[in-house]
């Protein structure tokens, strides 16, 4: 028996092309690869080697995704150059439960070529594809000035849509134009309760519009109550924690990145206090025994009477989502750790956060009470809503989520009427939205497909240390794009996403908690000419949209389902960035002057501390 760390082979090109000079950069669409064992892997590969001289069998046990198949394929290709006659097995499984690992031993199967195939093409995708391109990119910028003689300017397909969203929500914070808004309020004061109905219609932009409506609702003088609904209301309790939830939540509330949350998640796996934190499921599988898990949490002097309470008849079968890799469960503790054995306050944090997460999502919803009141003032319609929490439940233990009970609703009748306190006319201008933060960035990347729930932490490092984007601290006045109401934002959209300000209010708006320590993203100078610049080459489908990168995923997909084999995805792949390599290399101009136009302008800072 014996043990690899990660892939162990390397792809790079024959050396008569490594040079940056060595070739035109097109050349690398097409120049021979070669594949070889990484030098710090050499040692693994020779013990595998020597293992293999002696075994009728090689089992293997890595991860069962696409990425552990690609390793036991290298793994079996190994240890043939020793021993090419030896039956070769595959374990099928995606927890560590006794009883799983077990049944994965007695039933083994096939190494899944099509998966080891997908795995290949990708990598010599964006081996190809990337090289070409920064080579390009780098070659013809440089020379632009002495910021750029000394940096690398890469291309990636992940790191390029990464760097869009950030281009294309500073465009829309900086192009603008906030606009004037009207609305109604109604109050009124009943059993020493202050009620604050607000208007359906939420706001206008139209002041005679909303100046006729008020009147109406004065010359009305009495309100009628057309709709009073008291019912049971739940706030559930979360799902099971994936690798992009925890970096999302991760850079939200622990005040850290999202690839610094995964080096410490990883670290606390590699000693074995939690699961492995790669993971797209949300599911537990039925046959793993939870209720072990909670009871490891007992010593806890945080949490551990909470878990008691759990198994003393307050465990619930945690919700199940529609995602599950067949290959690890979703993060969890898998033991208990004194927070002073802990090494620091970030792996504490950590640690501490996966497990409120997991007992959580073995605990009860909460439970509460809501109330809604309407009513019909002049032609317009009201409205109040309170909420009572009856039981806290799951938030006893999880303190991320929010869920306060309002003022109490007074008693209305449908039908009565009443005269109201006060009725005003308010006027509110709209504010821009914020920038883009690390936890909606990810949502961006998570949504379109762009990278992995493993590599998007890797990309937004990336383009921070190419210094694409800089990073500051959001604001505690920043306002989300709704106006705090559920209502939708308004507007018509010019180029790059210019607003017609109708994203947020100035009175209203959820804030951010305190405590935390968001940062928001800014693209620099170069980040904005890069994306401006390939913009204005005008391409049919713009590198820094992510559609190119979901196409390409969609036919990894193809190779892993058998409808296409890896050298056609390669070759597809390759003629349509070929094609886009083409048209830049013939208007590389344009990205040139897009550039030195930047840097000739006042610059901004290319980066700060976060």
């Amino acid at each position: 028996m014996t043990s690899v760390i990660g892939h162990m082979t390397n792809s790079d090109f024959d050396p008569a092309f490594r040079g940056w000079k060595s070739c035109q950069p097109g050349a690398l669409f097409d120049a021979r690869v070669i594949n070889k064992v990484d030098q710090d892997k050499t040692a693994i590969a020779d013990n595998i080697q020597r293992q293999a001289q002696y075994c009728k069998a090689l089992f293997i046990w890595t991860d069962c995704d696409r990425e552990g198949e690609h390793i036991g394929g290298e793994v079996r290709d190994i240890a043939r150059k020793s021993n090419g006659r030896f039956e070769i097995k595959r374990a099928r499984f995606s927890n560590i439960e006794r009883a799983h690992v077990l049944q994965a031993a007695r039933s083994p199967v096939d190494l899944d070529e099509r998966q080891v195939n997908a795995v290949a093409a990708r990598i010599e995708l964006d081996l190809r594809i990337g090289s070409a391109f920064t080579r390009l990119q780098t070659l013809a910028l440089q020379p632009l000035g002495p910021e750029l003689s000394d940096q690398v300017i890469s291309y990636g397909s992940c790191q390029f849509p990464t760097l869009g969203f950030v281009v294309d929500r500073y465009f829309r914070v900086k192009n603008f134009v906030p606009e004037n808004f009207w609305s109604i309020k109604v109050m009124h004061t009943r059993e020493d309760v202050n009620v604050t109905f607000s208007w359906r219609r939420v706001r206008l932009f139209d002041r005679m519009a909303v100046t006729i409506l008020f009147e109406r609702c004065l010359a009305a003088k009495v309100a009628k109550v057309i709709k009073m609904q008291k019912k049971p209301t739940s706030k559930w309790r979360p799902l099971p924690l994936t690798t992009v939830e925890l970096q999302k939540l991760g850079s939200r509330f622990l005040r850290m990145d999202s690839q610094r949350v995964m080096k410490i998640a990883e670290e606390l796996y590699n000693k074995g206090f939690i699961s492995y934190p790669r993971t797209e499921t949300d599911q537990f599988d039925k046959g793993m025994d939870l209720k072990k898990l909670v009871e490891k949490q007992y010593p806890a002097p945080q949490w551990g009477q909470y878990a008691r309470d759990l198994i003393g008849g307050n465990f619930r079968q945690p919700r199940a989502g529609r995602n599950n890799d067949q290959a690890h469960p979703p993060i969890h503790p898998v033991t208990f750790v004194n927070a002073n054995a802990l090494e620091s306050d970030e792996h504490r944090r950590v640690y501490e956060f996966v497990t409120r997460r997991f007992l959580a999502c073995c605990s009860e919803d909460a439970k509460g009470e809501s109330t809604m009141v309407e009513i019909e003032y002049g032609d317009e319609s009201f409205h109040a809503n309170g909420l009572i929490v009856r039981a806290r439940n799951y938030l006893e233990v999880y303190p991320y989520d929010k869920w306060e009970s309002s003022q109490r609703l007074p008693a209305y009748t449908v039908g009565e009427q009443f005269q109201p306190t006060e009725a005003a006319m308010n006027e509110g201008k709209t504010t821009a939205p914020g920038y883009l933060t690390e936890p909606e960035l990810i949502a961006l990347m998570d949504a379109n497909g762009i990278g992995t729930d493993a590599t998007m932490a890797e990309h937004i490092a990336k383009i921070k240390e190419r210094q694409y984007v800089m990073t500051q601290m959001k604001s505690a006045a920043g306002r989300n794009m709704d106006d705090g109401n559920g209502a939708p934002s308004r507007g018509s959209r010019d180029r790059r996403g210019r607003e017609r300000g109708r994203a947020g209010l100035a009175d209203s708006g959820p804030q951010r908690p305190s405590g935390n320590s968001m940062v928001e993203f800014i693209p620099t100078t170069l980040g904005v000419a890069l994306v401006e610049g390939y913009d204005q080459i005008g391409f049919d489908t713009s590198l820094s949209k992510p559609f190119l990168r979901k196409e390409m995923e969609l036919k990894m997909k193809a190779i892993c389902a058998g409808t296409k084999t890896r050298n056609q995805v390669v070759q597809e792949s390759l003629e349509q960035y070929r094609e886009v390599f083409v048209k830049t290399s013939q208007q590389i101009d344009v990205l040139k002057n897009v550039s030195l136009q930047a840097l000739r302008s006042k610059p901004r800072k290319t980066m700060t501390e976060q």
